[in-house]
């Protein structure tokens, strides 16, 4: 009877423990879907105006403008903390993800259920269920993160060359138009893509330096920032564009000389960091699989489970002390 009862209690835990997890997960995707803008740019309204699909009318446009001052309340600080934290369709176009956020949510559902799986077919504790699926869970989203970081990198390596030909195309007697549109052309994926989207933006209407910034809005990148600084002034006081921009182009590439040697000789401690991170969570389990009950008293006992909370902490406010660490910024 004892046993019957503890295997059905362990069970109604594990079904509320991965219903839980399943809608957290939902409501943060549905927060996410609700409160991102889905209005068209200022290229598609610009474009739906040249076609005439679309009619300029300034008292709509003011009455927009009210409304939205109105919400400027709670509901205006909810949407910057979404704006800030919850654009997954700027996330989606920095990695230039192959596949729609619709599809993405699914694929992390799927990966949850995967880890509990796994989690169940390892007999792990009941507690540590929902912990698997939320490993699982964010692994596309660390998928996504890396490919994006990977195209920020490949693009920062390709801007000093892009520097130099716009500066070519200057000097030759090309407008700046024309040497974003030689850039398009001469260069491969992804600066190309980027700098063929800011043409194409300007071609339909849309100022250059709005299409600059909107550019640097998807490719954060500080060299990036000067180019569209440098640019914008040019635009409006005058100058030789094309010697300030092999200045741009010469000050990227001793930059990356220095980021070399820095990643060099800080190479250990990032060593360091992922062996101290890895270690503990290793041992854990380790332990577990030689001795469970050696570790079962740490779910079983509430001073148990505030050891185990505490210890998670500090790793993760160690793993943030070591980045600051080893991450120098130049």
């Amino acid at each position: 009877m004892d046993l019957t009862f503890l295997t059905s209690l362990s069970t109604s835990t594990l079904v509320i423990g991965l219903t839980a997890f399943l809608g957290v997960m939902t409501l943060a995707a549905a927060l996410i879907f609700t409160l991102n803008d889905f209005s068209p740019k200022a290229a598609d309204e610009r474009l739906q105006v040249l076609t005439g699909k679309k009619r300029r009318d300034e008292e709509a446009l003011s009455r927009d403008e009210l409304l939205r001052e109105g919400m400027n309340g709670v509901s205006g600080r909810v949407g910057d903390f979404a704006a800030k934290f919850g654009d997954m369709a700027l996330l989606f176009e920095q990695a230039d993800s192959p596949i729609k956020p619709e599809m993405f949510f699914i694929i992390s559902v799927v990966s949850a259920v995967i880890g509990a799986a796994i989690g169940l077919i390892a007999k792990a504790p009941v507690p540590l269920i929902p912990v698997c699926a939320l490993l699982t869970g964010v692994l596309p989203l660390m998928w996504i993160f890396w490919r994006r970081g990977r195209r920020f990198k490949a693009f920062a390596q390709q801007l000093p060359d892009a520097m130099e030909l716009i500066g070519r195309a200057l000097r030759s007697g090309h407008s700046l138009a024309s040497g974003l549109h030689v850039v398009v052309d001469e260069m491969p994926a992804p600066i190309s893509e980027e700098f063929g989207k800011a043409y194409e933006e300007q071609n339909l209407g849309v100022p250059l330096e709005q299409a600059l910034k909107s550019m640097l809005r998807r490719m954060p990148n500080m060299d990036l920032k000067f180019f569209v600084t440098a640019v914008a002034i040019q635009r409006q006081a005058g100058g030789d564009l094309s010697e300030i921009l092999d200045k741009i182009g010469h000050i990227i590439r001793e930059r990356f000389k220095i980021m070399g040697q820095v990643m060099a000789l800080t190479g250990e401690g990032r060593i360091s960091g992922v062996v101290l991170m890895a270690l503990p969570v290793l041992i854990f389990f380790a332990v577990y699989y030689l001795n469970p009950d050696y570790l079962m008293t740490l779910f079983e006992k509430p001073l148990g489970i505030k050891m185990l909370a505490v210890a998670g902490l500090l790793q993760i406010v160690g793993a943030f002390a070591i980045k600051k660490i080893v991450d120098i910024k130049i």
